[in-house]
């Protein structure tokens, strides 16, 4: 700064300078000295500090950056300055184009435009700090010293070991050789239906999360054996044959008496018995009583002695009478011979079973038989059970009702053929039988509010 100043004054002491400021600057206030200022202030810092010299030095440094890519008295004299040699000889005049070759036009030159928009600043763009960031750097830094220290020491990490320690594979065998596609015995190949052999190594899929995971077997299972679209019987036809038309109402008819007897039997349950109702005498028992209390003591006061003259107290407490030595003699040696006497029957009823082999045989065949038969019928019920819906919910599954048309109302053709059921209905209930999704109802709405009424004032007038 203090050499720009200098500078200064050394231009303006030249003959000839002509300075911009204007003469009057300080001469109408009658007073020609600099106003002192203390300037340990920092408020007075920007406010009194003349720092027009160090930004057009500053500028000039930027101008020179942008045109020249840096300061010129850094700059050499090659790259400044050039030779002038004159004008550069003309070309040779080139010759006639052959016939049949095209004639070069001039060369496409750019857009005034496009120069416009060029970037025809030197100064090279600021560098991207997070472009030479590296995520877990000091981690990754720290796991590459000790893979250091560990190999100075000799020790082999465990991947590595895994690496050495792999099959090595079989260069030497030789490859499958393919048949010819006109070959009419080859085997048959689908290629959308048959997985694609993995000819990797398996340890390499694996490391490199290529191998699919194996499919568990369950996920393989339908949740049900019926088909997604049931065929209707034949009496469901628009012009059906007359016996399968009868067979179908017939089953028709069972299911609706099926669910008659349902409702008769929720109705008695709910019915009230007989037994529970109140009658002329029950209602004049309810309305005496506790009147007659007094007549019933007096009775039981009268009853009291007599039952105390006969014999031994009420409530009174037998005393067991104390066993003699003989007796007791006498009750373990009957106890001894009822023991030897079941050893005994014991005895002769094993013998007694080696005469009875073949009947005892033919017993456990039958039990096993009856064992084999309980078997195959939970079998059976299993297997049927799968055509049957499970309870996946807390409602249980309801049928669908049978579409079935009266012998009056049958159509001869399609045109007179009326509709009936819905394909959207009859889809959701497939879902459901199939234990595809859970049975469920429609939700009921309801309503937050209550709805008010209000009479219009137009209708207010006409009424």
């Amino acid at each position: 700064m203090a050499a720009a100043r200098r500078l200064k004054r050394v231009v303006a002491s030249q003959p000839g300078f002509l300075n911009l400021k204007s003469s009057l600057d300080g001469a109408g206030l009658g007073s020609s000295r600099r106003k002192r200022v203390n300037k340990n202030k920092k408020k007075n810092w920007n406010k009194f500090s003349d720092i027009n010299d160090v930004d057009e030095f500053l500028e000039d440094v930027r101008h020179q950056e942008r045109t020249t890519g840096g300061l010129l008295s850094e700059k050499s004299d090659d790259s400044l300055f050039f030779l002038d040699v004159g004008q550069p000889k003309k070309p040779e005049p080139k010759e006639e184009p052959v016939k049949g070759k095209k004639r070069k036009g001039k060369a496409s030159r750019p857009l005034r435009i496009d120069l416009i928009l060029q970037h025809d600043s030197l100064v090279p763009p600021a560098k991207d700090v997070l472009a030479y960031q590296q995520p877990n750097a000091k981690k990754l830094r720290r796991i590459a010293q000790k893979a250091e220290q560990l190999a100075a020491k000799g020790v082999v990490p465990r991947r590595q070991k895994q690496l050495l320690n792999r099959r090595p594979v079989n260069r030497t065998a030789k490859k499958a050789v393919t048949e010819a596609n006109n070959n009419p015995e080859r085997e048959y190949y689908d290629i959308w239906g048959q997985e694609s052999k993995e000819t990797a190594d398996p340890w390499y899929l694996q490391q490199t999360r290529k191998k699919l995971v194996k499919r568990p077997e369950k996920l393989n299972e339908k949740p049900s054996v019926l088909p997604a679209v049931e065929v209707i019987a034949p009496g469901g036809s628009y012009n059906p044959d007359f016996f399968s038309h009868q067979a179908l109402l017939q089953e028709a008819h069972e299911v609706e008496v099926k669910k008659h007897k349902e409702e008769e039997k929720i109705e008695r349950q709910l019915a009230v018995n007989k037994e529970h109702i109140a009658t002329e005498e029950t209602i004049f028992n309810e309305q005496v009583e506790g009147l007659v209390e007094e007549e019933n003591e007096e009775e039981e006061a009268a009853a009291a002695p007599n039952d105390e003259e006969e014999g031994v107290p009420v409530g009174a407490i037998s005393l067991a009478e104390k066993k003699t030595e003989r007796q007791r003699k006498k009750e373990k040696a009957e106890k001894i011979k009822e023991q030897q006497r079941q050893a005994y029957r014991q005895q002769t009823d094993r013998r007694q079973q080696l005469f009875q082999l073949r009947s005892i045989k033919s017993s456990i065949k039958e039990q096993e038989q009856k064992t084999k038969d309980r078997q195959k019928q939970r079998k059976a019920n299993q297997e049927a059970q799968k055509a049957q819906p499970r309870r996946l919910g807390k409602l249980k599954f309801q049928p669908q009702d049978m579409e079935v048309q009266l012998s009056d109302e049958l159509a001869g053709s399609l045109r007179q053929l009326k509709p009936e059921g819905s394909v959207l209905k009859d889809r959701f209930k497939s879902l459901q039988k199939r234990n595809l999704i859970e049975p469920r109802e429609r939700a009921k709405f309801k309503r937050k509010h209550k709805l008010k009424y209000v009479e219009k004032r137009a209708f207010r007038e006409i009424t």
